[in-house]
């Protein structure tokens, strides 16, 4: 069972919150926080998986919170459930030490996928999230014009990375591909060691950079 704690200072939806978890497999709310000190305080006692974590709360916010988490009890991850999805919460947060972001408007499927990446050690972030991170990340530094793969990548592993980067499960390249799901995540894998990345959102920020992926907005060569 994955123990989760959550923190969100209006009752009602830490509530609803903790019971929609209730009903998920796999999943045991351990306590619940009504701010960000609670949050820190509860992290020490119990040493949760995950911490649900909401941003705007009194007391001490959720960025505060999720740093001192981090640094306190690095066995905890970090992720954010919340209303705001702008620049001025996301990347504070995730500068904080959170390893997932999610929207409140996110299912239970996809609360406990982003709760999985991230005990998986990869990012759990919303998709409209992974795309604002992605832009700000090529709004930074533009992709060169593209030319022989980079790395020693093969012509097979650059068609995943690219479907990758389009924001593609697994199962998603398989179909486009017609390879099985093990052969993926082998050149998943592949990808990863010869680009030292350590997760998705590192390899699509990677494609970018490589001019292997068309940023958002960009027609495809």
């Amino acid at each position: 069972m994955i123990k989760v704690v959550v923190a969100d200072d209006q009752s009602v939806v830490r509530e609803g919150i903790v019971m929609l978890l209730g009903l998920l497999p796999g999943i045991e709310v351990i306590g619940s926080a009504r701010d960000g000190e609670e949050a820190v305080a509860l992290t020490a006692r119990l040493a949760p998986d995950i911490v649900l974590m909401d941003l705007r709360m009194p007391r001490c916010d959720g960025v505060e919170a999720t740093r001192r988490i981090r640094a306190e009890h690095p066995g905890t991850e970090v992720v954010i459930l919340t209303t705001y999805a702008d620049d001025d919460s996301l990347f504070p947060a995730l500068k904080a030490g959170a390893r997932g972001y999610l929207t409140k408007d996110a299912g239970g499927e996809e609360i406990v996928k982003s709760i999985e990446d991230v005990l998986s050690g990869q990012a759990g972030l919303a998709p409209s999230i992974q795309r604002r991170l992605l832009e700000r990340v090529t709004a930074q530094s533009p992709a060169p014009t593209p030319g022989e793969l980079p790395d020693g990548l093969t012509t097979r592993e650059g068609e995943v990375l690219g479907l990758v980067a389009e924001g593609m499960t697994n199962p998603e390249i398989s179909k486009a591909l017609h390879i099985s799901t093990a052969t993926v995540k082998t050149h998943i894998n592949n990808i990863f060691g010869k680009c030292g990345v350590r997760d998705r959102a590192q390899a699509v920020r990677y494609a970018y950079r490589n001019g292997w992926a068309d940023p958002p907005g960009r027609p495809l060569p």
